[in-house]
C-alpha cells in the first residue's frame, strides 16, 4: 500500500523538512464554529459514517473531533456523508507522525512572516495578491501573520505555504499544526531519576540522572515491550494516542481478555511497565516517558512455547526494546544456605532461539534490545540462562546509598545496575554491609479501576527488587534510541556501559571492585547514568 506523505518546514527555505503521513483509518471532524461537536455527530447520517469507529482525541478549544475507523471502513464515504451536514465545517484525513503514529492536526490558518526589511504596506499589498486574508497580526515578530485562503483547503494547505516558502522576499511559511500535548513531570519522591529529597527531610542523591537526560529526549518515536503477568493498560498513565501497541495475551484461555489483569494479584506488570514509561501526567513518571507500551501478558511456566511467541511478537510487531522482569526460582537473599542458591537454570532451545531472533532480526536488522533483571536471590547471575543469555542485558539493582542492594545477583553476565529499593541486613558479615534503607522504594503506577488499593490510588511507592531495575534500564536504552535510532543493538549496549557511574564502597570485597576493562561483579559496569549515555549516543550521531 502506498504511503502518503505532507511536507512541512517551520524554518526558513533552506531549513530541513519534516513529513507527516496521511492515515488511512483516522478522520478529522470539525464544526462550524459555536455549534456542539459531540451533539451534531449523534445524528443519523453521522453515525452511519462512524459506526464502529472510536474516538481518539478531542480538541475542544478548535471543535475538533479525531476518530480512528474499522479497518473495513471506506474513508472517502464517511468523508462524503459527513461533509453533508451543514454544520460540519470539514470532514477528512488526519496527518500522524510516521514514527508515532500520533493524530497531527492542522487548520485552515496559514503562519507566515515577510523578510524584515518590507513595509507594512508592501506587506498588506503582497498578502492581497496572493489572496490571503488576515486573522491576526503577531505581536511577537516583525511582517509576521496568522493569515488564511479561502480556496486552500485541507492537506494543501501543506503544499501550498511550501511554494510559499520559496518566495525570496517570505521567511518562515507554513500550516498551523496541532498536536496534543500532556504534562510530563517527574515527581518529587522519585529518587531513582533525579537527587531529591524524601520523607523526613532525608537527602537522596543516588540516581539515575534521568531528569538531566529528558532536556534532550524522552524516548519520543521508541516502543518499549514489556512481557509480564498483566497490565492495566486503563491506567491514566498509558493514556494517549499511540501510547499502548501492539498489546498481546499469551495466556489462551482468556485471551479476549487482553493484557488486562484478571484479579488484583496481577499488579506486576503494570509496576514494571510504569517503570519504563509512565506517562508521568498525575502521579508518576518513568524513565522514558514519550515512548510507546506494547504489553505482552504471560503467565506461562518458564520454557513454554508462549514463552517464545512473547519474544517473536515483540520484535515483529516493531518493539525497541524487550524488557522482562521475571526468571528461574532463585535462593532466599538473606540465607547462604539455601540450595537454590547453586542451581543451574538452562534455557529451553526454543525461548533461546526466539531471543536471538529477537535480538538479531528486530528493529529491521539492527536488533532489539533485551533486558532481564538479573535476580533477587543474592547469588551469581550466570547460573541462570535467560539473564546470562550472551544477547540479553542484565540488569542488577543498587540502592539509595550508591550501594549494591543487598538481594541483587552477581557475576560476570551481569552488564549494569539501576536504582531501586533494598533490604537491611542485620548480620555485619553480610557482603554488602548495608545500612537501614533512606526510601520505601521505587514510585510507580499500581492498578486503578475496580482493582485499585485505595491507600495507594493507582500508585505504589515500594515496588523494588531487579524488577524494577530491569525497566528501568530499559527505559534508558528507549532515550538513547530516540536520541539516535540509526544505533544498533551493540552500540546501544556499549553506550550503556561506557555511561555508567562506578558506584560502591571498599567494603564490598574484591566482587565490588573494577577489574581492568571496568567489570564489576556486583555492579557490572556500574550505574546506568541516562544523562551521560544520550550524549554518548548524540556524539556518534555527529560523527
Amino acid at each position: 500500500m502506498e504511503i502518503h506523505m505532507e511536507e512541512i518546514n517551520f524554518g526558513t527555505q533552506h531549513s530541513r523538512s519534516f513529513f507527516l503521513e496521511k492515515s488511512e483509518h483516522l478522520i478529522a471532524v470539525r464544526s462550524q464554529a459555536g455549534m456542539d461537536l459531540t451533539a451534531l455527530l449523534q445524528c443519523e447520517k453521522a453515525c452511519v459514517a462512524l459506526r464502529g469507529s472510536h474516538l481518539l482525541a478531542h480538541v475542544e478549544d478548535a471543535d475538533v473531533q479525531v476518530f480512528k475507523l474499522p479497518t473495513e471502513s471506506d474513508l472517502p464515504r464517511c468523508k462524503a456523508l459527513l461533509r453533508e451536514l451543514p454544520q460540519v465545517r470539514f470532514a477528512g484525513r488526519v496527518l500522524v507522525d510516521p514514527e508515532t503514529q500520533e493524530p497531527v492536526l492542522y487548520t485552515e490558518n496559514i503562519f507566515l512572516k515577510f523578510i524584515d526589511p518590507l513595509t507594512p504596506t508592501q506587506c498588506l499589498v503582497i498578502l492581497k495578491t496572493l489572496g490571503l486574508t488576515i486573522k491576526q497580526q503577531v505581536p511577537y515578530a516583525t511582517n509576521a501573520f496568522f493569515v488564511q485562503h479561502l480556496d486552500c483547503r485541507g492537506t494543501a494547505v501543506c503544499s501550498f505555504t511550501l511554494a510559499l516558502l520559496e518566495r525570496e522576499d517570505i521567511e518562515y511559511c507554513h500550516p498551523e499544526i496541532l498536536r496534543l500535548g500532556q504534562r510530563r513531570a517527574i515527581h518529587d519522591n522519585q529518587w531513582h531519576l533525579k537527587k531529591t529529597t524524601v520523607t523526613y527531610q532525608v537527602h537522596v542523591d543516588a540516581s539515575a540522572n534521568v531528569e538531566a537526560a529528558h532536556e534532550l529526549t524522552q524516548g519520543e518515536g521508541i516502543v518499549i515491550a514489556v512481557i509480564d503477568d498483566a497490565f492495566d493498560i486503563d491506567h491514566p498513565e498509558f493514556s494517549g494516542v499511540g501510547k499502548i501497541v501492539g498489546a498481546q495475551n499469551f495466556d489462551r484461555r482468556n485471551a479476549k481478555q487482553g493484557p488486562r489483569p484478571k484479579n488484583a494479584a496481577e499488579r506486576h506488570g503494570t509496576a514494571a511497565a510504569g517503570v519504563a514509561c509512565a506517562n508521568g501526567q498525575t502521579g508518576a513518571s518513568g524513565v522514558a516517558p514519550r515512548a510507546s507500551l506494547m504489553p505482552l501478558k504471560l503467565t506461562k511456566p518458564l520454557g513454554a512455547r508462549a514463552e517464545a511467541d512473547a519474544f517473536f511478537w515483540a520484535a515483529d510487531q516493531g518493539a525497541d526494546i524487550i524488557s522482562c522482569s521475571w526468571g528461574p526460582t532463585e535462593g532466599h537473599w538473606a540465607d547462604p544456605t539455601d540450595p537454590r542458591h547453586t542451581q543451574v537454570f538452562p534455557l529451553a532451545a526454543s525461548t533461546r532461539l526466539a531471543i536471538d531472533y529477537a535480538a538479531t532480526q528486530g528493529r529491521k536488522g539492527k536488533g532489539c534490545l533485551i533486558f532481564f533483571g538479573a535476580g533477587n536471590g543474592n547469588e551469581c547471575v550466570d547460573n541462570d540462562g535467560y539473564s546470562s543469555h550472551p544477547r540479553v542485558i542484565a540488569v542488577g539493582a543498587c540502592n539509595d546509598q550508591n550501594r549494591r542492594s543487598a538481594y541483587s545477583d552477581y557475576g560476570k553476565a551481569l552488564w549494569c545496575c539501576f536504582p531501586s529499593g533494598d533490604q537491611p541486613h542485620p548480620d555485619p558479615k553480610f557482603r554488602p554491609a548495608t545500612s537501614i534503607p533512606q526510601t520505601r522504594g521505587i514510585r510507580t503506577t499500581d492498578l486503578s479501576g475496580k482493582f485499585a488499593n485505595p491507600e495507594q490510588a493507582a500508585y505504589t511507592e515500594s515496588f523494588s527488587g531487579t524488577s524494577s531495575a530491569c525497566p528501568g534500564a530499559a527505559g534508558v536504552a528507549a532515550l538513547v534510541l530516540a536520541a539516535n535510532p540509526a544505533l544498533d543493538r551493540e552500540a546501544v549496549r556499549q553506550i550503556l556501559a561506557d555511561g555508567c557511574d562506578k558506584i560502591g564502597h571498599a567494603d564490598d570485597g574484591p566482587l565490588g571492585q573494577y577489574d581492568q576493562d571496568g567489570h564489576s561483579h556486583y555492579y557490572g559496569y556500574g550505574r546506568l547514568n541516562a544523562l551521560q549515555a544520550v550524549h554518548l549516543a548524540l556524539e556518534r550521531k555527529e560523527r
